[in-house]
């Protein structure tokens, strides 16, 4: 369903830009007007063919029985499975960074995580009603108030000084954000850009996350999801590019149950996803393992999990 591309920054330069204001006498303050309600925009032809489009899938993937909301306590899997299971989704990535962007290659990687905390701001196009708006930045902060909890890692909800960045924007407003992906994201190519303004159909959400050099620590991810899904997809995308924007960039087939897998089964995170967040984040991991590394580890951990089930 959706789309994590992992990038690595060599050496990224810092710039300050200040703003100093001259001195000027006390004045005495004036009653402030009452803000006014800011005017809806309304949905373009493009965005409302996208909102009819994406109502469709929905439906059509409800039919089928996929997109399921449960846990996926029925779907049994033993430790050695959600061991496998680890290694495949964090230690390979689903997209191979090429001169003009992204290509779909599944390439072995290193093991990568945040290690500062994770500070989460979402963002909205004009297009979106303050309704929706409500609504979502109340979903995405009661799920990141959950991976706080099944990790163990500080992440919090911070529209001051974020370094996760959230958009949810519409047909045009995406097509229009390369500026602010530049500004967020400045080591970029043109092609990584256009992942985002140009993103297809078929892609419903994407996230990128910045790791430096080969250190596997990340310092800054960009999502975007877009605003013409309808309830059930768009809560999916905010649940599958918070958790790979945390380090599970990878799906496999194999993964059930699990968000981690192109089948669309499974729309929110499932108990199986919990546990493979917890061994991500565990103290015995370090950002940069390789696959050869972490693997004894994680196979043990995942015993431990699982009461040694295998």
């Amino acid at each position: 369903m959706a789309l994590s591309r992992i990038l690595r920054a060599f050496g990224p330069a810092l710039a300050l830009a200040a703003c100093i204001p001259t001195a000027t006498p006390p004045r005495a303050p004036q009653p402030r007007a009452p803000a006014a309600a800011p005017i809806p925009v309304p949905p373009t032809p493009k965005s409302a063919a996208a909102t009819a489009y994406f109502a469709q899938i929905q439906q059509a993937l409800l039919a089928q029985g996929l997109l399921r909301s449960d846990s996926g306590a029925d779907v049994p899997f033993t430790d050695r499975m959600l061991a496998e299971n680890f290694l495949k989704i964090a230690l390979y990535d689903e997209y191979r960074r090429s001169g003009g962007g992204f290509v779909r290659q599944e390439t072995e990687s290193l093991l990568r995580r945040w290690e500062g905390p994770v500070r989460v701001s979402v963002r909205f196009g004009a297009s979106v009603p303050p309704e929706r708006k409500a609504t979502d930045r109340a979903r995405i902060a009661s799920f990141v108030g959950r991976l706080a909890a099944i990790t163990g890692h500080p992440i919090m909800m911070d529209e001051a000084n974020p370094n996760f960045f959230i958009h949810v924007v519409s047909e045009d407003e995406r097509e229009a954000l390369g500026p602010t992906v530049r500004a967020v994201l400045p080591n970029l190519s043109s092609g990584d850009v256009a992942g985002i303004t140009q993103m297809p159909r078929s892609t419903y959400c994407l996230v990128y996350a910045l790791s430096e050099g080969n250190s596997g620590a990340y310092t800054r991810a960009f999502a975007v999801i877009r605003s013409e899904h309808p309830d059930l997809l768009r809560l999916s995308c905010v649940h599958e590019e918070l958790t790979q924007g945390l380090g599970l960039p990878n799906d496999s087939p194999r993964a059930r149950p699990s968000i981690f897998n192109d089948d669309e089964e499974f729309a929110l995170l499932t108990d199986h996803d919990e546990l493979l967040l917890r061994i991500l984040y565990s103290r015995e991991l370090r950002p940069g393992m390789t696959a050869a590394e972490a693997r004894p580890i994680v196979f043990s951990l995942a015993s431990r999990l699982m009461g040694g089930d295998s």
